[in-house]
């Protein structure tokens, strides 16, 4: 799933942006590492290139196309604009994408989109989240050169003409997104939809946070790890994403959009309104809302109206917040270990209650369910591990097979929509201008209808039957669903009984053990 990316830059210094391509930088502060010399390192792999440059660098080519046209003297004039192309690690494995040919797209992908400027294009093989995925950067100053020849999707001479400013509007950014769909879908690599959200929103400040926030966390547990202690949170989250996560553990438990609003604010103390057809939430701490398309597509009102739909079959499974649920059984206490560990008198006379209390609560447990033998105690955990990992495969199955439903649901609803698109521009006196004036989605359209061929669906399936089969899987999976959770409370209580009792004989036979130690 290749994605593009924008930033700009006011900085005058054209050089800096050849040498944090080339360079090895700081990915927090962006200052260049050094190496023992006090010398800036070079990184470990990268393919760079330049275009229109003739035999200049890059930024005494970005100087003298200034200096010519009189501009980019203000310090507020964006001097360069700087593209991201990150593609699918996967692309890497399954679609022999390399370097090279990353490379060789983003060469021409840069010659198409952005001609007549000078330009850097560069790619190296991993990104900042360690994923592996080749991804490349291109580098433009923001003054044209020369005059190009006008392509369809610019609108005003600027656009075209020498001495004038690269703009990088919405309906540009459109144009690009299309740009690398199409440029996927020719070179046979992964792609998603980029015209629509997928799934969560995470801005470049959040990314930046939670990385930052991460970092932290991480030494901070390193220092406790170093005392001998146990860190109580190893993954850091931003406010957002513990936004995201509240909404959610709400919406998976709720029916109705009223009783959905009321949880959110009884549990989280989170509002929820709905203003012109769009949802915002408010977590406690704020007065401004925060608009769904900020948080994650999930939880748009169409989106959240049809998870509410599909919680209604599970309903009868779902129990309320406030029903109280039984203690679980909990391991006994290692009290001599404790004790020799440092803890106190105070202590030895807890934890003697607490595995009182919980070793009474394992034999009564053991008793009700007549497993009072050892044989017959690991015989039943075994039957509930099979049972457990039974349950669980086919879950993962049903999982798999709704997914696909999904997917295919999604690309049957696009060529539907997008047909009479397609049919109308083998009629129309001028295609070319038509294709340009719906070139997104004919995209969509034709991305549609090489899954189908790759998928070898030479008739299509009616829409209804889908659905009715995604509902069969759905009620299906909650069935086994059922089974496998009721199957994995009762294994965990078994398990947890079962050691309770070795430590039980454990802590008996050492208490007797002593006193023989004594007679000899």
């Amino acid at each position: 799933m290749a994605t593009i990316k924008h930033l700009s830059s006011k900085n005058s210094n054209y050089a800096a942006a050849e040498s944090y391509l080339t360079f090895q930088h700081n990915e927090y502060t962006g200052l260049p590492i050094l190496d023992e010399k006090g010398r800036p390192k070079l990184r470990d792999s990268y393919l760079l290139d330049t275009l229109e440059c003739s035999e200049s660098s890059f930024a005494m080519a970005c100087l003298i196309v200034n200096r010519k046209y009189g501009k980019n003297g203000g310090r507020e004039d964006v001097k360069t604009h700087h593209y991201i192309i990150s593609f699918d690690p996967k692309d890497a494995v399954e679609n022999d994408l390399t370097m090279e040919r990353a490379q060789a797209l983003g060469l021409q992908f840069c010659k198409e989109n952005f001609p007549g400027h000078p330009a850097i294009v560069c790619t190296h093989p991993d990104g900042h989240n360690s994923a592996g995925n080749i991804h490349v950067h291109i580098v433009i100053g923001s003054l044209r050169v020369r005059t190009v020849e006008r392509q369809p999707f610019m609108d005003k001479p600027c656009d075209w003409e020498a001495g004038k400013k690269h703009r990088c509007t919405s309906a540009m950014l459109r144009h690009l997104r299309v740009a690398v769909m199409e440029m996927c879908e020719q070179a046979d690599l992964n792609q998603i939809n980029l015209l629509e959200a997928q799934g969560d929103h995470v801005s470049e400040r959040e990314y930046w946070a939670q990385r930052r926030g991460q970092r932290r966390l991480d030494h901070a547990n390193a220092k406790l790890a170093a005392e001998g202690q146990q860190p109580t949170q190893t993954v850091y989250q931003t406010d957002l994403d513990k936004l995201r996560k509240q909404i959610y553990s709400v919406l998976n438990k709720t029916t109705t959009f009223e009783e959905f609003s009321a949880l959110l604010m009884q549990e989280h103390g989170i509002a929820v309104k709905e203003s012109r057809g769009r949802l915002s939430y408010c977590p406690p701490g704020r007065t401004k809302f925060i608009t769904a398309k900020k948080l994650s597509k999930k939880l748009e009102k169409e989106q959240v109206l049809t998870a509410l739909s599909q919680n209604i079959q599970l309903a009868a499974i779902i129990q309320p917040s406030s029903e109280k649920k039984p203690d679980k059984i909990r391991k006994l206490v290692d009290i001599q270990a404790r004790v020799a560990a440092g803890k106190g008198i105070g202590y030895e006379r807890w934890a003697k209650k607490f595995n009182l209390k919980r070793w009474s609560q394992t034999l009564i447990l053991l008793q009700e369910k007549g497993l009072t033998s050892e044989d017959a105690l690991h015989q039943r955990i075994a039957e509930l591990k099979t049972q457990h990992d039974d349950a669980l495969a086919v879950v993962k199955d049903m999982d798999a097979r709704m997914a696909s439903l999904k997917e295919l649901r999604g690309h049957l609803v696009v060529y539907r929509q997008y047909k009479p698109l397609a049919q109308k521009l083998q009629t129309v006196r001028n295609p070319a201008a038509f294709r340009e004036q719906h070139r997104a989605e004919l995209a969509v359209y034709e991305a549609s209808c090489a899954y189908f061929k790759a998928n070898g669906l030479r008739t299509l399936p009616d829409l209804k039957k889908l659905d009715a089969e995604y509902q069969t899987l759905s009620s299906e999976k909650n069935g086994f669903y059922t089974r496998y959770k009721k199957a994995q409370i009762e294994l965990r209580e078994l398990r947890t009984a079962q050691q309770n009792v070795e430590a039980f004989f454990r802590k008996e036979e050492r208490s007797h053990a002593v006193p023989q130690q004594e007679v000899k």
